[in-house]
């Protein structure tokens, strides 16, 4: 063996340490460009007042007193929980039951899959557009519908009180069908001994739904809820396309994302946007943190 190895003139575990860094190096190199070294620039375009060029001027923690003094930071970032408080567990709830609906055992099951996951791999903008006209208020089709009972014609879109949440309904619309797929590929993973005998001893669909189905699922019920509140933090182009800047609605519509995209192209402010980037970076994070801390102390107990 030895021998070998001399002529070849490397060991096979030298080889296999090459292959392995050879086959990883293009996800490496993507993450390094596309990732690693943009958020470090980001981090560091924070410190620094950045013209239109990139040229940077170091000013401190300038960036980051603006922010902490910004009432449209704030007003922003409220608009944003808003949207998470009420899309992600209204997501999650909606998405468990039809995942638990087509577990079971019903005709054309695949159809109604392919049916619920379709909002999910169509693109943001079109369905905006599209949904934009059916909340329009003059042309509508739901103010149509509205009309021809006798009611008023209502500015979905453009009164602050209901925009926020027709915003939201879009979301949901669009987030469920993929949150069902991944539920229902947890669901089928349940083995179905554990059915069959709870079933035996009497137990009803409900029973064994919340007595196996959901403890069971819960490592899966937790990967949707944060990947749900990450996507519901960094919610941008629906809301970006269906409520334009000239909206009565803008102001309660507009998410913390869309402040950046704002502060970083219309205003040309790159360091005061990279400094709110980190910042809902951090928030992120913590949310993400605090889910983890909670996930086991839940399987803990």
């Amino acid at each position: 063996m030895k021998t070998e190895e001399k002529k070849t003139g490397m060991s096979w575990k030298v080889k296999d340490w090459i292959a392995g860094y050879v086959f990883i190096a293009p996800v490496t190199l993507g993450l390094l460009v596309f990732y690693i070294w943009p958020f470090v620039q980001n981090f560091w375009f924070s410190f620094n007042d950045v013209n239109k060029f990139n040229v940077t001027h170091f000013i401190g923690f300038e960036n980051y007193r603006q922010l902490f003094s910004d009432k449209e930071v704030f007003q922003t970032f409220g608009n944003t929980l808003k949207y998470v408080v009420v899309t992600v567990p209204v997501g999650l709830f909606l998405s468990l039951v039809t995942a638990a609906l087509l577990n079971s055992k019903i005709k054309g099951k695949s159809l109604y899959r392919t049916f619920y996951f379709l909002p999910s791999v169509t693109m943001a903008a079109a369905v905006a557009m599209v949904w934009k006209w059916v909340f329009n208020e003059k042309m509508g089709i739901l103010n149509a519908l509205i009309t021809s009972f006798g009611g008023p014609r209502i500015g979905w879109l453009t009164n602050p009180k209901t925009a926020i949440f027709v915003v939201m309904l879009v979301g949901l619309w669009m987030s469920v069908g993929y949150n069902m797929i991944i539920l229902l590929a947890g669901m089928q993973g349940i083995n179905k001994s554990y059915y069959e005998a709870a079933e035996i001893d009497g137990a009803g669909p409900l029973t064994r739904f919340f007595k196996i189905t959901v403890p069971l699922l819960t490592p899966t019920i937790f990967f949707v809820m944060i990947t749900s509140i990450i996507s519901g933090f960094q919610v941008f182009d629906v809301v970006y396309m269906m409520v334009l800047k000239s909206n009565p609605a803008y102001e309660s519509t507009q998410t913390v994302v869309m402040l950046f995209y704002r502060q970083a192209f219309d205003y040309g402010y790159k360091g005061y946007a990279a400094a709110i980037s980190i910042l809902i970076f951090a928030v992120i994070m913590l949310v993400t943190l605090v889910q983890f801390s909670v996930q086991k102390k839940w399987v803990n107990y």
